[in-house]
């Protein structure tokens, strides 16, 4: 099964979906983001954050939708409230929808170990929330 994870600005919360993903499901679901418009970098703290989760970084980048005109994926799950509410590309249109309302502590002033928490929280929910997509997909 491939997915996109989309996010306005592909910089943290799809960044960080794809990378777990990957990591998790490597061989069974085939992972990837982008953005309706991307920041052009990745977070430095989403970085920071997967690689003390034990999630490789190498190879992520934040990337414009319109790279993936030829994905066709099977499911394109937006991660953010503003993604949700945006057109996607008329190539979606065969791709199933979904939606995970998740929280972007890249927005966040908080003191480290504060901010450390907040994104080692949203990684617990990704995990959890891929494992439920997983066990209800037909292998």
């Amino acid at each position: 099964m491939k997915l996109l994870f989309v996010c306005t600005h592909n910089r943290c919360r799809s960044i960080i979906c794809e990378a777990i993903c990957r990591h998790l499901y490597a061989g069974q679901l085939e992972a990837h983001s982008a953005g309706s418009q991307p920041a052009g970098e990745v977070h430095p703290l989403s970085l920071k954050y997967l690689a003390e989760y034990g999630v490789p970084t190498a190879g992520l980048r934040s990337k414009s939708w319109d790279e993936f005109t030829a994905l066709e994926p099977d499911l394109v799950i937006t991660v953010c409230d503003s993604a949700a509410a945006e057109v996607c590309p008329v190539w979606m249109g065969n791709s199933e929808r979904l939606h995970w309302s998740l929280k972007d502590p890249s927005k966040l002033e908080l003191p480290e170990e504060d901010m450390r928490q907040a994104f080692f929280e949203l990684m617990r929910d990704i995990e959890n929330r891929l494992f439920d997509l997983y066990n209800r997909t037909p292998q």
